[in-house]
């Protein structure tokens, strides 16, 4: 079995400058640099075939490239806890119609559809109970001029390794767009 997601890399400047908003924030756990991304469909644990048809599925994806715009922090919440912290991607038509090729592709190799809707973000840290709901709100507040555009010619297929510490997310193949 190996466990999938089909995602958007950010660039390593991109990358730096989310990775500067990190610190100040108890009890949040930061993503490290290099696992930040866009994703398009989390496929979950597949068995070897599925994932050779999921990754056949998705060389057919056709969309043209665009511009992609992060834009603020926001949380997850479950209940009155906030439990991910996350910058925002505007939800262009672009990259709605990209996920929506993506989510049909899983759907062709086998995938269960995505119950929940799409709702494009880059998690930045993962946080504790115990973390401050006040603090929280200043940090989100004190980012909403977060503003980075960046472009977007590609996605890319990762398998997800857990471990003890921060998964480790290993690149398995490219798709341009723009075919």
């Amino acid at each position: 079995m190996i466990r999938l997601f089909a995602a958007i890399p950010l660039p390593k400047e991109v990358r730096r400058r989310l990775s500067q908003l990190t610190g100040g924030l108890p009890g949040a756990r930061w993503s490290p640099p290099e696992n930040l991304h866009v994703t398009l469909r989390f496929a979950g644990e597949v068995d070897e075939p599925r994932a050779e048809m999921f990754h056949d599925c998705l060389t057919a994806v056709a969309a043209g490239p665009f511009d992609l715009r992060i834009r603020g922090l926001g949380a997850f919440s479950s209940g009155h806890r906030a439990h991910t912290l996350w910058a925002g991607v505007d939800a262009s038509d672009d990259l709605t119609h990209l996920q929506a090729r993506v989510e049909a592709a899983a759907r062709l190799a086998g995938l269960e559809p995505e119950g929940r809707k799409y709702t494009p973000h880059v998690t930045l840290a993962r946080l504790a109970r115990d973390t401050s709901p006040a603090r929280l709100a200043e940090v989100i507040s004190g980012n909403n001029l977060l503003a980075v555009t960046m472009p977007v010619d590609r996605f890319t297929l990762f398998a997800s390794h857990l471990g003890k510490q921060e998964p480790f997310y290993e690149p398995l193949a490219e798709y341009p767009l723009g075919k």
